[in-house]
């Protein structure tokens, strides 16, 4: 319990302490790449992801980090727990956003850094609203901004993995960019095995698995391609 409430407190007072910083990065001079850009307002979040993960007293370890493409990308992952998330973004070299509930804009002070994360909130109970922030997806990763999704819509908790929903998918197919599998475990050890009211350390692994290029699923069936992408991640959650 004191473990959860430090990682709490501190991940809310490194937020506060970011806000100049915050500033600063909507003021990214506008003549540099995408991925600089990206690289500098990725920066800080990165480091507060990773606070959050050592104060839980959790290791990460990557493996496959060279399989992941040169420019955007659609990242798809496993979701086994809260903290899927700051591990990934501490641990991936590339900097990406990620989907997000619509709920979360109503938290103090993060918004405000998802969204110059290119982030993209998706609101489940208005599908025309949901319609509308995928074609935001796809604009981004047009762009050249690398997003992470959950396609299982809802964590697992645990190994077992749901079905995966296509809805996101279209973002990759409409905007052309590889989608790279993710395999994630060890997360749910850390809060949701234990009834979420406090922590325990985990060695979390992650595994970026061969990506699926463009030409390899377009004018295929999503669904398809869905289970392509599940099939692989629990591959890599069985050892193979």
């Amino acid at each position: 319990m004191l473990r959860m409430l430090f990682t709490v407190i501190y991940g809310i007072g490194f937020l506060i302490y970011s806000l100049p910083t915050l500033k600063r990065v909507k003021k990214i001079d506008p003549r540099l790449s995408v991925q600089k850009k990206d690289e500098a307002v990725h920066e800080l979040p990165k480091n507060w992801a990773r606070s959050l993960v050592r104060s839980s007293g959790s290791t990460v370890s990557v493996k496959g980090e060279e399989n992941m493409p040169a420019g955007p990308v659609l990242i798809v992952s496993n979701h086994q727990s809260n903290f899927d998330i700051p591990v990934l973004m501490s641990s991936l070299k590339k900097p990406a956003g990620f989907l997000s509930k619509v709920e979360v804009k109503k938290m103090p002070f993060l918004p405000q850094w998802m969204e110059v994360m290119n982030c993209v909130f998706v609101d489940r109970k208005n599908r025309r609203q949901a319609v509308l922030s995928l074609k935001d997806g796809a604009e981004k990763l047009k762009a050249g901004h690398s997003l992470i999704i959950f396609p299982e819509g809802t964590r697992s908790k645990g190994e077992e993995l749901a079905e995966f929903k296509t809805g996101a998918l279209r973002m990759a197919a409409g905007a052309g960019v590889p989608i790279v599998p993710v395999a994630i475990d060890g997360t749910y050890n850390i809060m949701e095995k234990h009834g979420g009211w406090r922590f325990k350390s985990s060695n979390v692994k992650v595994t970026v698995c061969k990506p699926f290029l463009a030409e390899d699923y377009t004018g295929k069936d999503l669904k398809k391609t869905a289970e392509e992408l599940r099939l692989t991640i629990v591959k890599k959650l069985s050892g193979g």
